[in-house]
C-alpha cells in the first residue's frame, strides 16, 4: 500500500494539501462533500499533484513540509512535476 501526498485546486482557486493511501478514492470523497471541512465549501476540486512516499511517517512529514510552502512555492512544485 502506497502513501500519497496530494494537492487539490479548489473552485475558488485555493490549494489544499492532504495525505491518503488512495488518491482517486480520496478525490471522490472530497468531490462528494465528505472530505476535509476546508474543501466542502469550495467544490468542485481538481487533483493537480500527487507524490508517493515509502511509508506513512515520511508521507506525513512531507505533507507538513508542503503545507508550510507559500502558494508560489507550491505552484512551482506542481509545475516541476508536470514538466518532468
Amino acid at each position: 500500500m502506497g502513501h500519497w501526498i496530494y494537492i487539490l485546486r479548489c473552485h475558488d482557486d485555493t490549494l489544499y494539501t492532504g495525505y491518503t493511501t488512495d488518491p482517486m478514492r480520496r478525490l471522490e470523497v472530497h468531490q462528494n462533500g465528505k472530505g476535509a471541512k476546508y474543501t466542502r465549501s469550495r467544490l468542485p476540486v481538481e487533483l493537480i499533484y500527487q507524490e508517493e512516499l515509502e511509508d506513512k511517517s515520511s508521507a506525513l512529514q512531507r505533507e507538513a513540509a508542503i503545507k508550510k510552502l507559500s502558494r508560489a512555492e507550491k505552484l512551482q512544485l506542481i509545475h516541476a512535476a508536470v514538466n518532468k
